[in-house]
């Protein structure tokens, strides 16, 4: 029997799906459950018309009931199992109503977990989580055995997971809030790698101490037989606790068994063998930031028998995500750079460091509750000019001018991202590139950190068009 429910067949059985979310998850979840003969309730806060596209995917399967733009508590009394977006904050008065009265309570990616076959390798951490696993399902795709990606990246596999054989590995990026919920299965993924540990998501997990062990799950049910490959460079990360094979990363050669980087290639050490190889020169990516992505897709591949042409091939074809340091175009003497997908302040620090051309800055947006100090000297002391967006754009541009030396123009406030654009053009000149590098979410203004990005590029797309010739 499941912990999180007590049937294993879904046909008639009453399900409230809560929240159908931005990335995949609810979709999945209700395709599942739908192909099943659930009986499913769909609710979501959001009206139809911020759900058009998610409606557009689901509007021939036999849903019994809508629920859009509210919640009620009907539909979760009358449930047998609430399937809840891992958006949702786990103190949601309608979640401890469904604790209270006994009703079970499961996710999308649980579901996955409870009914998946495959050999998890799975990557959490606060910065490069995606980029490290997109990197390792690259590398893992090389050899002989069948290679599915999902998880927090936006695809759901829930709905793939009968055809998901024994023999097969899953690539999957696991969110805190995933990783929260999984928590209760007790479950770990065999191989697992933590990128870094930084403050994140507080507005969610309220304090620091829950988001950290929530993160931790990825390590915590882990036996003998597998692998943690941690970031030896990070001084939380390196010190938690697992009964796997610790296999350390570093960008610097530590000189013991691992993956490093020794300032002109990749090391790896395992006892008394060591074989270098040229990573820098396999990885189109730049900045340090992605060689460690790289370093620590690597030491999970060749954990689980990669051969070195497999890291080569996988590094060598890998297509950069979208949204993540993505160059859009260049016109006027002007590029621009969209990276919606920092939504971390460390991450748009990183983002800066990549750039040698003045750079001018977009950034800010939804408030999460997390120290942006730091964000705000590297901003004052390295860009040209900042259009300041959301709702930290005040906090920001006090920090900013609190600091000891400002180099930057901080844009006035702004009422939508149009205006925070065309004013940072006013700033531009030839030369300069664009970045769109937020540093926080995007919920304030936008659907998410994709339709943010989307939105950069074609305000680029019709800038470069107006000014090509």
């Amino acid at each position: 029997m499941n912990r999180d429910h007590p049937f294993d067949d879904y046909r008639n059985r009453r399900i409230t799906v809560m929240g159908l979310g931005s990335f995949g998850g609810g979709l999945g979840a209700v395709k599942f459950l739908a192909a099943r003969g659930a009986r499913l309730t769909i609710t979501d806060s959001r009206p139809a018309e911020k759900l058009a596209d998610s409606l557009a995917e689901l509007k021939h399967l036999p849903i019994d009931c809508w629920r859009l733009g509210e919640h009620r508590e009907e539909d979760f009394l009358q449930a047998e199992l609430v399937v809840v977006n891992p958006a949702v904050p786990w103190r949601h008065p309608l979640l401890a109503t469904c604790r209270h009265h006994g009703i079970p309570l499961t996710s999308e990616m649980n579901l996955f977990w409870q009914h998946n076959r495959g050999a998890v390798f799975a990557v959490t951490g606060s910065n490069g989580k995606s980029t490290t696993t997109a990197l390792l399902h690259s590398i893992l795709s090389r050899g002989s055995r069948r290679c599915w990606l999902g998880g927090n990246l936006g695809k759901s596999l829930l709905p793939d997971v009968e055809a998901i054989e024994p023999d097969d590995r899953v690539v999957l990026e696991l969110s805190s809030f995933q990783l929260a919920d999984l928590n209760r299965l007790q479950v770990s993924p065999q191989v697992a790698i933590v990128t870094n540990f930084a403050a994140n998501h507080l507005d969610w997990h309220g304090k620091l101490a829950h988001y950290r062990a929530a993160k931790q799950t990825i390590l915590r049910w882990q036996t003998r037989a597998g692998t943690a490959v941690l970031n030896r460079d990070d001084p939380e990360v390196c010190q938690w606790q697992t009964q796997a094979q610790r296999i350390p990363f570093s960008l610097q050669d530590q000189g013991i068994d691992g993956v490093f980087w020794n300032g002109r290639e990749g090391v790896r050490r395992t006892g008394r063998q060591v074989v270098t190889f040229p990573v820098r020169d396999w990885l189109k990516l730049p900045g340090r930031h992605n060689l460690a992505n790289a370093l620590a897709a690597t030491a999970a591949a060749l954990a689980a028998g990669a051969e070195l042409c497999h890291i080569k091939q996988g590094l060598q074809t890998y297509e950069p995500l979208p949204h993540r340091l993505q160059l859009v175009g260049e016109a006027a003497g002007r590029k621009f750079y969209n990276d919606s997908l920092a939504t971390t302040p460390e991450s748009t620090l990183v983002a800066l460091e990549a750039f040698q051309a003045p750079v001018v800055l977009l950034a800010g947006g939804y408030d999460k509750r997390v120290d942006l100090q730091a964000m705000a000297a590297e901003i004052a002391r390295s860009t040209k000019a900042v259009s300041l967006m959301g709702q930290t754009a005040d906090g920001l541009r006090q920090q900013i001018a609190a600091q000891p030396l400002v180099r930057t123009r901080c844009s006035p406030a702004h009422v939508n991202f149009q205006q925070a654009f065309d004013w940072a053009m006013e700033q531009s000149s030839p030369g300069d590139v664009i970045l769109l590098s937020p540093g926080c979410a995007s919920y304030d203004w936008f659907r998410n950190f994709a339709d943010r990005g989307t939105q950069f590029q074609q305000l680029a797309e019709t800038w470069m068009a107006r000014h090509s010739h």
